[in-house]
């Protein structure tokens, strides 16, 4: 006997909400698998909740009676925005690396026109060489030939560094660009004055020692010839001196990492460059007593200057119509002014406060000397830095993508008037073009009007949007002043770093306060929507 089959009313609804679910379930994943390509791990966190919410969710309606019901109720709206605030990261994602795309060629572009013009500035210099040779006595003895002497000569350089030391510069600076690309270059006369005094240095020699003086040359190591357009003067004790180039294989700075520029990004926080004094120019001195020198040399470069105090006293002073220095290295000036248009600034480095030696013995190539740490300088900082500024306004767009969600959901429960997931969306993309629209404008013109006019051009747009959704001008404005006091609260942390964590704590609790006042009374139970 068959018994006859009993299939539950329920049994298609069921079914539809288990079929429902799978859909959003696999489409949540695979949207997950974006997340992780990304390396995003609040993405990922957040998917795991989505997955497990979407899963309650439709648990509980298998004992409800129709998912039309739960589709009305706040607590769907508000995960449903949830899930759009989330699929609107991966655009997000997208622009950020856009961002970091366009950041990398702006590097080459700069790169190619520092390297043609004359490259970053490091000096060293000026000090003397002096070959010599060393005479050992090796004692061999054997049964045959008894005690046998014989003479080895080794060749050495006796590098003596100035006693006093004058370094002085007034830096012209200009814009170069290449394409939408710029970078700032400078031109100067840079003018070397001091004194030499080899007393202490032939002091310490052995008596199985000895210097050519007649030989002896005076050395300026550079980081590139290229940045030498001329020299102006170069006299010692008064009598012109012929330089060359090379540094006669004295590099005392092997090899320094300087931050050129800071862009913050979800890969890197520090762009830097690698440079050396490679290079360098040289002269025969006539003679080599206690002795003067002035040296004055026409140089150009770009994006910093560093100096190297090989002095026993070195006395530096900088000066450039350049208004953002960023003072960099193992010294800071003992007084700098810095006005509107302009910077200069003095530093007075006694030998005594680093670990460059007077004067040593070099082995050749055998030795080897690198007091790149003891360097100090100026770089020519750009204030507002377009890249760093668009990658920080889209760190905090999460932010600025739940604030107009909230305030449209608000406006649809006091308005009393249902509105479509759809619009919902639009309204996300529409806050997510403002960061692609303030990228392209900021490469075009000052970071100040693209950020305005992305603003008001965003903000403008939501206004009308919202009120198309809604029945009057009474409560649509609340979107256009929600956008724009948002816009205003975003530049704010962008153009004051040192606050920006202050600034977006005050911000964060002020709208959680003023939702959780507005919403005090609200049943998240159930729906007063119409419609």
């Amino acid at each position: 006997m068959r018994l006859p089959i009993r299939v539950s009313p329920k049994a298609p609804k069921m079914l539809f909400s288990a079929y429902i679910s799978e859909i959003i379930l696999v489409r949540a994943s695979i949207v997950a698998f974006w997340a992780c390509c990304f390396q995003d791990a609040l993405l990922i966190l957040s998917f795991s909740f989505l997955l497990f919410s979407i899963k309650l969710v439709f648990m509980e309606t298998n004992e409800k009676p129709t998912f039309k019901k739960i589709s009305k109720g706040y607590t769907f709206k508000i995960l449903l925005l949830f899930v759009l605030v989330l699929l609107l990261l991966i655009p997000l994602a997208m622009i950020r690396g856009m961002i970091n795309e366009r950041s990398r060629t702006a590097d080459s572009a700069e790169a190619e026109i520092m390297e043609a013009w004359g490259s970053q500035m490091l000096e060293a210099g000026p000090f003397i060489v002096i070959p010599g040779v060393r005479t050992d006595e090796v004692r061999t003895k054997t049964d045959r030939d008894g005690e046998k002497i014989e003479l080895v000569k080794q060749s050495f350089t006796l590098v003596v560094m100035p006693q006093k030391l004058n370094i002085k510069t007034d830096f012209k600076t200009t814009i170069r660009k290449r394409g939408i690309f710029s970078v700032p270059l400078f031109s100067s006369e840079l003018s070397l004055s001091g004194v030499f005094d080899p007393a202490m240095a032939f002091s310490s020699l052995s008596p199985n020692e000895e210097v050519f003086p007649a030989q002896a040359e005076l050395v300026i190591a550079l980081s590139s010839q290229k940045g030498i357009r001329k020299i102006d003067r170069a006299l010692w004790n008064n009598r012109e001196l012929f330089f060359q180039p090379g540094n006669q294989g004295i590099n005392i700075i092997r090899r320094v990492n300087i931050p050129v520029a800071i862009r913050e990004n979800s890969y890197r926080e520090k762009y830097t460059s690698s440079a050396s004094t490679g290079s360098g120019i040289h002269a025969a001195l006539p003679d080599f007593t206690q002795s003067n020198f002035d040296i004055l040399i026409s140089i150009q470069g770009g994006q910093l200057v560093r100096f190297m105090p090989v002095g026993q006293d070195t006395h530096v002073e900088i000066s450039a119509d350049w208004a953002s220095p960023s003072f960099q290295g193992s010294f800071l000036p003992g007084s700098s002014n810095i006005t509107d248009s302009s910077f200069d600034a003095v530093w007075d480095i006694n030998y005594l406060s680093r670990d460059i030696p007077l004067f040593w013995k070099s082995e050749g190539s055998n030795e080897s000397r690198d007091y790149a740490d003891s360097m100090f300088g100026v770089n020519f900082f750009r204030a507002i830095d377009t890249y760093s500024l668009n990658t920080r306004a889209v760190k905090y767009a999460i932010l600025f993508l739940i604030v107009p969600f909230l305030t449209l959901f608000l406006l649809e429960v006091f308005v009393r008037t249902r509105i479509h997931p759809v619009p919902y969306l639009l309204s996300g993309i529409g806050n997510v073009i403002f960061y692609l629209l303030l990228l392209s404008l900021s490469e075009q013109m000052l970071f100040f009007l693209a950020y305005t006019l992305a603003a008001l051009s965003v903000t403008a747009m939501m206004t009308l949007y919202s009120r198309s959704l809604l029945s009057s001008w009474n409560k649509s404005w609340y979107m256009g002043l929600v956008m724009l006091t948002s816009y205003v609260l975003l530049y704010a942390v962008l153009n004051a770093e040192s606050y920006a964590l202050l600034i977006g704590s005050i911000g964060a609790f002020v709208i959680v306060g003023l939702v959780m006042f507005l919403t005090r009374k609200l049943n998240w139970y159930g729906s007063d929507l119409q419609g």
